[in-house]
């Protein structure tokens, strides 16, 4: 037991790293809960926590490794998630100023998103990124033990999941604060600007990206 709980420490002392460094996660997130909401922001949160069990389940099966090793297989899923950030990067430039709906109150009835939606746009922007496959195999290859049982490691996912869930979920609380969404609000179509250029960025990053 001991052994497991220092491997988990160990996990989430590196994986800690990986949750506050920006990326096109949060840029996402940051965008549903100043666009939408923070009812949003925190349903695109469980999407892209979700999305880390998804990557991390055929990673302790060993899907990962066929993955990582395939370039074929590598790149396809790096070009389809550089197209939908650059997808995402246009909408956002094209997309005029953002109505951030009533602080306290339910979002405006133009700018409501659906709950599937929200979480699907979470979902769908770390899954189609395949570096969380690389990240998640040199993780588990130097600070895991290949005895391990898989229910275990699994175990370490959810933990994972529950963190990135709650950092993310706290990011939308903040924009959604009065003070900082009257902020904003001030900066207007700049918001979508921004982001626009910031999803385009990552989606270059991505396409440049190499299965090392």
């Amino acid at each position: 037991m001991n052994h497991y709980l220092v491997e988990l420490a160990s996990v989430m002392a590196v994986f800690s790293f990986a949750i506050v460094a920006p990326g096109a996660d949060t840029a996402m997130v940051m965008r549903q809960s100043l666009t939408h909401g923070r009812r949003a922001g925190i349903l695109t949160a469980f999407g892209v926590g979700t999305s880390l069990l998804f990557h991390l389940s055929y990673t302790i099966l060993g899907l990962g490794l066929v993955v990582s090793q395939s370039l074929l297989l590598f790149s396809l899923i790096k070009w389809a998630g550089a197209a939908y950030l650059a997808y995402m990067g246009v909408m956002a430039l094209r997309a005029p100023a953002p109505v951030l709906p009533e602080a306290g109150a339910a979002e405006a009835t133009g700018n409501r998103m659906s709950a599937l939606k929200a979480f699907g746009l979470g979902f769908i922007t770390n899954a189609l990124n395949p570096k969380p496959i690389l990240f998640f195999l040199s993780l588990f290859s130097t600070l895991v033990s290949p005895a391990t049982p898989a229910l275990v490691k699994g175990g370490y996912g959810l933990v994972m999941a529950t963190c990135l869930i709650a950092w993310f979920s706290a990011v939308s609380c903040f924009l959604t604060m009065p003070r900082v969404r009257e902020a904003f609000a001030r900066a207007g179509q700049w918001i979508n600007r921004v982001t626009g250029l910031v999803f385009i960025a990552f989606s270059v990053r991505l396409a440049l990206s190499r299965a090392e």
